[in-house]
């Protein structure tokens, strides 16, 4: 089995979550002091893993099924919560918990298909 195809989906999916979670303290930084350097310290780095992340998920596409690629995209879910928790200090409720559950089963089954 080749693992190169699930390396570059896990950085897609990381590059994406690093660009939403820039995104999330540039804007909270904006309301804070406004759209100056403070502001542009994250934007710019988040447009930047963004665009990684698209470019990264064109190639995968061109590579395997829209039904293969897609469905790790969840996992984008679970990973923003977490992250969203642990470092933007985010309250995670149970029914988030249980639906980052689901998602991972639902990825799990794609996965083995």
């Amino acid at each position: 089995m080749n693992l190169f195809p699930y390396f570059l989906i896990l950085c897609s999916l990381l590059t994406f979550v690093t660009g939403q979670i820039l995104f999330k303290h540039a804007m909270e930084t904006s309301r804070r002091s406004g759209f100056g350097i403070q502001f542009a310290k994250f934007f710019f780095p988040g447009i930047a893993s963004m665009t990684v992340s698209f470019f990264l998920t064109l190639g995968l596409l061109q590579r395997f099924d829209l039904s293969y690629v897609y469905p790790f995209q969840g996992l984008s879910v679970i990973i923003v919560s977490l992250m969203g928790g642990i470092l933007l200090k985010e309250k995670l409720s149970v029914q988030l918990i249980i639906g980052a559950v689901f998602i991972s089963i639902g990825v799990a089954l794609v996965s083995l298909s």
